[in-house]
């Protein structure tokens, strides 16, 4: 019994070590992203930086003609739909969290390392929360700061979710601009939505939304352009890809 007894403890040592270790390196990977996550940041304010200033050049330089104005006009529309500038307007705030944590701590036991996935939003939650905002009419959407526009994807990688292919951490805030009565009318009758509040009350999840007089979304990332041709005409046929010698 004796022995059995420190075989136990001495596996019971082992097991607590390797979860340390493996916090250990989740902690600094944690240092990583965040470190990173601060140099990504300042990149993107001297990037607005220059968008705006060229933006003012460009706006001056159309300015200056009738044909240029009417130029204007268009590619700020076009600019709005493609989230490419900034918005502010009243909406509607929606709220996700995850479930707060009731598991038991012990590092051989279970604890937070074997979290249950079922009390934390995931990336198909967000999914759902987004979907029913465009269809209820939203204007503009942002997700912690995260604006969305047509390329945009929302994806769970591990155990972040990435907005852009950039991570957003809990709490979510969703923010939909649009008229605010309208929003939340159509996006309360939506079935998915109600299937999520049900999910949500039953695990634990933080569901909220409220109407906001005034919301500011920031401009989104500027999506590549990979081909284009000019509208009304057919795309050019493909030539076939030549051989080597040939």
């Amino acid at each position: 019994m004796a022995v059995a007894g420190v075989l136990v403890a001495i596996t019971y040592q082992e097991a607590a070590a390797s979860v340390q270790g493996r916090q250990q390196v989740r902690a600094a990977l944690v240092d990583d992203i965040r470190r990173d996550s601060a140099i990504t940041d300042e990149l993107a304010g001297q990037l607005e930086l220059l968008r705006t200033q060229l933006t003012s050049a460009r706006d001056e330089v159309l300015a200056a003609s009738a044909v240029g104005q009417r130029a204007a006009d268009v590619l700020a529309r076009a600019e709005r739909d493609a989230a490419a500038v900034a918005v502010t307007g009243p909406g509607l705030l929606v709220t996700l969290a995850n479930a707060d944590p009731t598991a038991d701590e012990d590092p051989v036991g279970g604890g937070t390392a074997q979290e249950d996935l079922r009390g934390r939003v995931k990336d198909g939650d967000l999914q759902v929360v987004v979907n029913a905002l465009w269809a209820a009419g939203a204007e503009a959407i942002s997700i912690n700061g995260q604006r969305l526009g047509p390329t945009t994807a929302i994806r769970f990688a591990g155990e972040a979710v990435l907005v852009d292919f950039r991570p957003v951490t809990n709490p979510y805030e969703i923010r939909a601009i649009g008229d605010p009565d309208e929003l939340s009318n159509a996006f309360l009758d939506s079935p998915e939505v109600e299937v999520l509040a049900g999910i949500s009350k039953t695990f634990g999840l933080r569901f909220e939304f409220a109407e906001r007089e005034e919301l500011s979304l920031p401009a989104g990332g500027i999506p590549e352009l990979d081909s284009a041709r000019p509208e009304g005409r057919d795309a050019p046929a493909a030539e076939p890809d030549s051989l080597p010698g040939g």
